[in-house]
């Protein structure tokens, strides 16, 4: 059974840092390309950022320097560092194994003050 498991959201003030994490099982994570999504108010979800296997990572333009994807392929789990938040980035956040139909419930990131 595949799950994606996310947790590290929360509300943060406008420029600060969060730091999300992802927990995968049931998947061969070592060779799987992952990706982080989001999915605003009254938005369509985009994905933000992907990590392949060897590590190598792409950011859409909005959160480029801002925004840093990892992963640790001997705890199956991969983060998204997301630093100088804003109130554009609220979503929910989901982790997500593109190509395929296995996504995370999704954790919720607020930017306000």
């Amino acid at each position: 059974q595949v799950r994606l498991v996310e947790s590290g959201g929360g509300l943060v003030q406008p420029g600060g840092s969060l730091r999300l994490s992802c927990a995968t099982s049931g998947i061969r994570f070592g060779a799987a390309t992952m990706a982080w999504a989001r999915q605003g108010p009254a938005q369509q979800r985009e994905v933000v950022a992907t990590i392949n296997p060897s590590g190598n990572p792409s950011y859409i333009d909005s959160v480029k320097g801002r925004f840093t994807i990892s992963r640790d392929n001997s705890k199956n789990t991969v983060y998204l560092q997301m630093n100088s938040l804003n109130p554009e980035d609220t979503s929910v956040y989901y982790c997500r194994v593109p190509g395929t139909s296995w996504w995370g419930q999704g954790t919720q990131v607020t930017v306000s003050s």
